[in-house]
């Protein structure tokens, strides 16, 4: 069976990866989602479950002691890290799982899972990024400072991955169909489809056995 990926997605906060991966959805029904858990606070938006796993620092520890957290980075000061069995769950019946995740979180999923796929996303510009962190109005100024700094690291760990999408101002739905195009050429690599080697052979067995049949059932009747 021709497994679907293990798309991890990664870009600084403010790049937009909620809105396009939101836009995936909209465009395709083969994607499902990984939630993150995480022990920052819940933006007033936020859906425990749905945006993130949300848990207290004591917890989230208490899961990685038990092996049931993947991967996990701090970041910013708090926890981040993806748990086992949203891996196991949904990783399954071809459907492609969406893992976002920041650096070095993916590079680490990258280290256990080599078949996955890494996507940086990134804003068209610094200036962009900056009004986009601002334009939310749910961070404190040094907040801010602290996410346009680590933006800057992200972006030079972007060689470290597979693919880059430009998410352009107002084009989410752009940027989710490329998206959707690199998931459907990877999908095609050969690696993803050895297992057509062996349906081929078994057709070709079958084959040859029906006509082995028909060959000396004709035979009986002459």
């Amino acid at each position: 069976m021709n497994e679907g990926i293990l798309l991890v997605i990664s870009g600084p906060a403010g790049t937009g990866k909620g809105s396009v991966i939101a836009e995936l959805f909209k465009q395709s029904s083969e994607f499902a989602y990984s939630v993150s858990a995480t022990t920052r606070k819940p933006r007033p938006t936020d859906v425990d479950g749905v945006n993130y796993h949300f848990m207290s620092r004591e917890e989230f520890e208490r899961k990685i002691e038990s092996g049931d957290v993947v991967e996990y980075v701090n970041y910013c000061g708090d926890y981040y890290g993806t748990l086992r069995r949203e891996i196991e769950e949904k990783h399954k019946n071809g459907m492609n799982l969406i893992l976002e995740l920041e650096v070095h979180g993916a590079l680490n999923i990258k280290k256990k899972y080599p078949d996955c796929v890494t996507i940086f996303l990134l804003p068209p510009d610094y200036q962009t990024l900056e009004a986009r962190l601002r334009g939310r109005g749910t961070e404190s100024e040094e907040a801010i400072k602290r996410r346009l700094d680590r933006a800057l690291e992200e972006v030079r760990c972007m060689s470290e991955y597979d693919y880059v999408v430009l998410n352009r101002e107002g084009k989410c739905a752009e940027a989710a169909a490329e998206i959707i195009e690199i998931v459907k050429s990877e999908r095609k690599r050969v690696r993803r489809n050895l297992y057509l080697i062996d349906e081929f052979i078994k057709s070709h067995a079958m084959f040859t056995a029906e006509k082995t049949q028909e060959a000396a059932a004709d035979a009986q009747k002459e």
